[in-house]
């Protein structure tokens, strides 16, 4: 048996068939019930025509149904696409045909949204099966209901052999603002993201079997990823789990009270975020004075994705002593670049995971020579070995960012980082100019583009500027028309929403006589945080 990302879940599957996987809301469900249920969903995509190496969308909040569509998807060798459910018309339009969806797996909510797409096309998309969520919104007219796919297919696992060659594709947000497919072999993404090697120690898993007899010999753990399955991180808490047997617990959406009541429901004994947003206040809900919840199963928190500032892991360390806290470095392009186990009173720690003896994980200068440790130089972080094979349907793309140096393959997504004398890594952040806030990627050229179309605003320029909870925030520094009255920060906020997800709208609005570029036309970045910092006081 080969690492196919399938495949291992069935080896767990068979190990630990009783034991509980999934609780999301209220439906759970055992390894055995979601085999059962993930082989009847793939029955029924494939007698729609789904086969190897389809796309199959994913259109939703957390849910069980959403776990089960990942691996019936799988199981069929086809490929599903992860579809970030706070899109609007515009950008869903884009994804679908980016993506090439042959069938698409929605809730019942965002039916209106969907028949808004349809209607400009869409020609490749075959087949709809709609999750029944609770609204009343019309569903798609061709959508089969979720259950009913389910009730009328078999439950037998009897499909053709799979490969490590499988594809796994995670949508990213991209340079232009729209995101990007990163192709993945499933052996690859198993190793880099999934379990495969221990980034502690770097040792590979040799066997898939080696994988569940190891789990065997501990009892299973807990786990709850608050972010949406949208995102990478939670794919891959949930899916690497699975491999061992372990429990994962899911929020349909976030929220700090609902989180800790499900640690004390479900004894959680690690929790995954994305930074401040989380973290914040998550604590501040925790050392509230009506906080009543019994939280002792917690043992570990684990962050990656975003910012995840000292004072916030102090108040962790306040409230949990002994808590094993670890921060990871990594990308949906180069898949885990290492991690740091916090220490209490070392959480202003300046290096991160120290740079790889195998020379997977290398901070290259300019020249692309290795930074020497301590030399102070900024370069950028790579990771070698087990990585993408390209953007999907974007070779310039591919080719900036997967680069040959000394005949051995990359992944440069752009962070900056110094390697500090003792051989740790400390990250500086993407070199480009994309804002990270409390875990999404925000592209300024989107941004702005939704910003000029205001009838008032003639220029713009985005930039980040810090956030307490969010570690960035969205600031417009813009140049108004001749004569027009100056608008509102809600008046663009509103005008916004209509062209880009709510997350990515201005929240500050600051207005110039002019906003400077350079000869060439191309927006100063620089001088616009300058500005924007400064209007703030």
């Amino acid at each position: 048996m080969e690492f196919n990302l399938a495949d291992l879940f069935e080896l767990a599957v068979d190990a630990f068939p009783e034991r509980d996987y999934l609780v999301c809301g209220t439906k759970s469900r055992t390894y055995r019930d979601m085999e059962e249920r993930a082989n009847r969903l793939a029955h029924h995509l494939a007698a729609q025509g789904v086969g190897p190496g389809d796309h199959v969308g994913i259109y939703g909040f957390n849910s069980v149904e959403w776990v089960e569509t990942l691996w019936a998807v799988f199981k069929l060798r086809a490929v599903w696409i992860n579809i970030n459910y706070r899109y609007v018309e515009d950008e869903l339009l884009y994804i679908f045909e980016n993506a090439d969806l042959k069938a698409l797996v929605y809730e019942r909510q965002f039916g209106p949204r969907l028949a808004a797409v349809r209607t400009q096309g869409l020609p490749l998309l075959r087949h709809v099966v709609v999750i029944e969520d609770g609204s009343d919104a019309e569903p798609l007219g061709d959508a089969v209901p979720y259950e009913d796919a389910l009730a009328a297919s078999s439950a037998v696992r009897d499909f053709s052999p799979r490969s490590a060659d499988d594809r796994y594709i995670l949508y990213t947000g991209g340079t232009t603002g729209m995101p990007k497919g990163v192709v993945w072999r499933h052996e690859d993404v198993f190793m880099a993201l999934g379990g495969g090697i221990d980034p502690m120690t770097n040792e590979r898993v040799t066997s898939p079997d080696a994988l569940v007899e190891k789990a065997k010999a501990g009892g299973p753990m807990t786990f709850l990823p608050i972010a949406p399955l949208m995102h990478g991180a939670t794919q891959w808490a949930t899916m690497g789990r699975s491999f061992v047997g372990d429990k994962v617990v899911l929020m349909p959406k976030f929220d700090a009270k609902i989180a800790w009541g499900l640690v004390e429901q479900e004894k959680v004994n690690s929790i995954m975020i994305t930074g401040d947003a989380m973290a914040r206040p998550l604590i501040e809900a925790l050392n509230a004075p009506d906080a009543a919840w019994d939280v002792s199963s917690l043992f570990a928190l684990s962050s990656s994705a975003a910012t995840f500032s000292p004072s916030v892991k102090d108040e962790f360390f306040a409230r949990f002593p002994n808590l094993y806290m670890i921060d990871a470095i990594g990308s949906s392009e180069s898949g885990n670049n290492g991690m740091v186990i916090v220490q209490p009173g070392h959480t202003a720690m300046k290096g991160g995971p120290t740079v790889s003896k195998l020379g997977n994980t290398v901070v290259f200068d300019e020249q692309m020579r290795p930074v020497e440790a301590g030399s102070g130089t900024i370069g950028k972080l790579a990771r070698g070995g087990d990585i993408p094979i390209e953007y999907y349907k974007d070779p310039k793309k591919t080719a900036e960012t997967f680069v040959v140096i000394d005949g051995k393959r990359y992944a440069m997504p752009g962070d900056f980082a110094m390697v500090e004398a003792d051989g740790r890594i400390t990250l500086l952040g993407r070199g480009s100019v994309s804002i990270n806030s409390g875990g999404e990627k925000i592209f300024p050229e989107e941004v702005e583009a939704a910003v000029k179309s205001h009838p008032a605003i003639f220029d713009c320029t985005v930039v980040g500027v810090p956030d307490e909870r969010f570690g960035e925030r969205v600031a417009a520094v813009v140049q108004l028309r001749p004569r027009d009255a100056e608008p509102t920060l809600e008046n663009v906020q509103d005008h916004c929403r209509t062209k880009i997800a709510g997350y990515k709208i201005p929240r500050e609005l600051h207005v110039v006589t002019e906003v400077v570029r350079s000869p060439s036309g191309k927006p100063d970045y620089r001088w616009a945080k300058d500005t924007a910092l400064a209007a703030r006081g």
